[in-house]
């Protein structure tokens, strides 16, 4: 290949527009999801204390108070006007509202706070209790939030292990006991002065009056520091075993339907073991789930971005945690929906109408075949392959076509790649590598013989004995403790990822230490003997909660505990766990699935299927979960629903209003071929063959069977997954410069365009240059050339002078390798 100067070779990419991404062608009342609050009518306002309209109470002097002013217009969408309506309070003195809408209180008594915007007016009844008899602070209920809300306990500050700058603080907060041995006791008491609290290092440090490592946390005029100085002034008290705790936490409104720019203020209540609730707003967290749609603030002001979709926001105060979820509409008419060809389509619609987001048009048979050979088998279509089925009719083409790509080999190569990545099936500490051999072709076989899912798992989860007899064995072999093989499990078959919960209680999740425990203890009699064998011992199925040092029956996550349990705990694990009645089982994989062939999960990540990260679209995810179910964990049937539907055959082409939607699916989202396709498509366009040490020749980068071997420059620079985690986040997406490199100018890529293949299809005689510029694009791009296209790459050779065709033809095969549209499933 001749080396041109980059302007001249990338003449050809922008004279066939291939240097380009692809284009565009030529009034109900509303609830807010609290029962307890009558819905909203149009043109009608609001004003909300305590989650309720019209009513609230307000105890002691350090509560606080968040009002909520709003309303709906006649399309359903909730407007926030708290910031913007001016609050008159009567009689005056009784307590403050500021501009934002918070209350403080400054005497007991009933208050009425009235607000009025335009023609519309609404009332708040406020009564002030206990102002004169403020309650001892509580260590854990008041003082602890305030380190979790700054970020003080957080694992890049005072909360990782060993602590900052000699000062140590659990882990957000979730050992209140030992936060209060580190601030009160430690040091000779140093940190606070109940004499002169204002004199406390802890207050000092966090204000700057003294140098501090994390800059200025606290103003002196802030509640949070005037909250620490009464909890010093009054002896650092921690609370008594009386005191009430928290049993849940509430945000208000839990969902609500947005404009495209609009903020919400949220509202946090914590409900207490004695009946009481607290606002909580000014001390809770906010985190969205999608950042390109929504952003948050430490108010608790949500703000839309402009783009239409699902966003939830997760809710963090001590150990409890929620979800708001708002419903953010593009409002565009849809004239007409695509016919629906399989059960998942009809709640993708629905989303779409609900959104006012009108889909793509249904993508043409040369971008399907390409796309879905690619997604089934990790290939390209051969040339004959593209042939054919873009010369072939029927209505059913593409079904018949899906059917042949789940029959074929290559399905099941892809797909144990796939698996045995998540499985962890790599060397490691100088093993043998029989092991990872046997249970790749196990993987494998499973696949091709299409074996049930939930019995694919079974057999996994239960595998006993040698791994030269039962493969499945050397999963088991990749772990020393039972914990380890208790959070891959939760992880890869559940979707929660229960490691937090090993040390502390989960903070986004509902997991406990108990919760942790208790699963891990189906694992507590797992023995490895000889480097190569599993067995179960006979024993309780009991493993130790490090917490309080007690002794805990196996459990399933959620599940009640299996008394008196003896022997092999895996086989109840597996029974537990592949049930149809399991709440995550089936779930889990679907969703897996259904990122495998949009890029994005209807939760995602994919296998984080927390309360606190909800579904794009909860009716999808049902429907999906409950035809897995129905078809007895048919995996093949699986794929069939997701190929078949109307909702993976759309164009990746946006129209004018879905240009930016990544969760709706109303288009296809074109996603960069993994490391290991795209090699292999390389090499199959170019005719060459990539060599992996240990490996024989001819081994093609989708049947590399161990992830730990086969050390290659370009599966590493294009984010080939280690298959050192069960996380499928290994693999890795981001553009680098390095990536443009290994296509531009590498060597591995010079030798590869001058393969004898290239040499001999260049001179072929029997065939003329649009010949033979069919024939490269039919097997890159699985469609005919365009006329530019033709014109430009005959030109091209013409140009390049008689006798250098093959110069000529390994540029414009290239230039074609350097395109989006070569390098992205589109």
């Amino acid at each position: 290949m001749r080396r041109y100067p980059i302007q001249t070779l990338l003449l050809l990419a922008f004279a066939t527009g291939h240097a380009f991404s692809l284009q565009a062608g030529q009034g109900e009342p509303v609830s807010l999801g609290n029962p307890r609050v009558q819905p909203i009518q149009p043109n009608s306002l609001q004003l909300l204390a305590n989650g309720r309209s019209g009513s609230g109470e307000i105890h002691g002097p350090n509560a606080r108070l968040q009002l909520q002013a709003l309303t709906v217009d006649q399309q359903g969408k909730t407007i926030d006007l708290t910031r913007r309506v001016a609050y008159q309070v009567h009689p005056a003195g009784s307590l403050l509202v500021d501009s934002q809408g918070r209350v403080t209180p400054q005497k007991n008594g009933p208050v009425t706070v009235t607000v009025t915007s335009g023609n519309m007016t609404a009332t708040a009844e406020i009564n002030v209790k206990n102002f004169d008899s403020p309650p001892r602070l509580n260590f854990f209920n008041n003082i602890v939030p305030i380190f979790t809300k700054f970020g003080c306990n957080a694992g890049g500050c005072h909360g990782k292990s060993g602590g900052q700058n000699g000062f140590s603080l659990s882990l957000l907060g979730f050992e209140p006991a030992e936060d209060y041995q580190y601030i009160v006791k430690e040091g000779r008491g140093r940190r606070v002065f109940p004499a002169a609290p204002t004199q406390s290092l802890l207050l000092q440090k966090a204000i700057g009056e003294v140098p501090h490592g994390g800059g200025v946390r606290l103003s002196p005029e802030s509640y949070e520091y005037d909250l620490l100085k009464q909890w010093i002034a009054q002896g650092m008290p921690y609370g008594e075993e009386s005191d009430p705790v928290l049993t849940d936490l509430t945000v208000f409104p839990s969902r609500a339907t947005l404009a495209l720019e609009a903020d919400l203020q949220l509202k946090v209540t914590a409900h207490y073991s004695d009946g009481s609730t607290q606002d909580v707003t000014n001390q809770s967290q906010f985190t969205p789930n999608n950042t390109d749609l929504a952003g948050s603030d430490e108010d608790g002001i949500v703000s839309m971005k402009g783009r239409a979709g699902i966003v939830a926001v997760m809710v963090r105060f001590q150990d409890r945690a929620t979800a708001f979820l708002a419903t953010v509409p593009l409002g565009a008419q849809i004239s007409k929906l695509p016919p629906e060809k399989s059960p998942i389509d009809g709640p993708v619609f629905a989303k779409w109408t609900e959104l006012g987001l009108p889909p793509s048009e249904i993508a043409n048979d040369a971008v399907f075949i390409r796309r879905v050979t690619l997604d089934i088998a990790g290939r390209l279509p051969t040339e004959q392959e593209s042939v054919q089925f873009l010369k072939s009719s029927g209505g059913n083409k593409r079904q018949k076509l899906i059917d042949r790509l789940l029959a074929s080999e290559d399905y099941a190569n892809f797909f144990a790649q796939k698996w045995t990545s998540i499985l962890r099936n790599r060397v490691e500490r100088n093993e043998s590598r029989s092991g990872n051999y046997l249970f790749h072709e196990w993987v494998r076989e499973s696949l091709a013989q299409n074996l049930p899912y939930d019995r694919f798992v079974a057999r996994l989860i239960t595998a006993s004995g040698d791994v030269r007899i039962n493969p499945a064995v050397n999963w088991h072999l990749k772990f020393q403790k039972m914990e380890e093989r208790a959070e891959d499990t939760a992880q890869i078959f559940l979707g929660q990822r229960i490691q937090c919960a090993k040390c502390h209680h989960h903070p986004y999740e509902k997991w406990s230490q108990q919760d942790y425990w208790q699963f891990a203890a189906f694992f507590s009699n797992v023995t490895q003997k000889s480097g190569r064998r599993i067995y179960g011992k006979q024993a309780r199925v009991q493993a130790r909660n490090t917490k309080n040092n007690q002794m805990v029956w196996a459990a399933g996550l959620g599940a009640e505990p299996f008394q008196d349990l003896q022997g092999d705990g895996r086989i109840q694990l597996a029974n537990w766990l592949t049930d149809s009645s399991n709440p995550f089982f089936a779930k889990m994989l679907v969703n897996r699935y259904w990122k495998h062939f949009f890029g994005i999960g209807i939760v995602d990540p994919e296998d984080d299927l927390r309360g606190t990260n909800p579904p794009s679209n909860p009716e999808l995810l049902a429907a999906l979960e409950k035809s897995f179910i129905e078809s007895d964990f048919d995996l093949k049937n699986l794929i069939r629903t997701i190929c078949n539907s109307t909702t993976y055959q759309l164009s990746a082409v946006p129209n004018e209003h879905n240009a930016k939607d990544m969760q709706s699916f109303s288009k296809f989202n074109p996603r960069r071929l993994p490391a290991e396709v795209m090699l292999d498509s390389i090499d199959r366009f170019l005719g060459s063959q990539s060599r992996f040490p240990g490996l024989p020749a001819g081994t093609t980068a989708t049947r590399i069977p161990d992830h730990g071997m086969a050390n290659n420059s370009f599966l590493d620079t294009f984010g080939r997954p280690a298959g050192a985690s069960a996380c499928e986040c290994e693999r890795s997406d981001e553009i680098t410069m390095a990536q443009c490199l290994q296509l531009l100018n590498s060597n591995d890529m010079y030798q590869k365009l001058a393969s004898p293949f290239v040499s001999e299809f260049s001179r072929n005689p029997e065939l003329d240059f649009v010949a033979k510029i069919r024939k490269i694009h039919l097997q890159a791009f699985s469609r005919e050339p365009r006329p530019k296209e033709i014109k430009a790459y005959t030109d091209y050779i013409k140009a390049s002078g008689e006798g250098n065709e093959n110069q000529a033809f390994q540029d414009i095969m290239w230039t074609i390798i350097n395109t989006k549209e070569f390098l992205f499933n589109h």
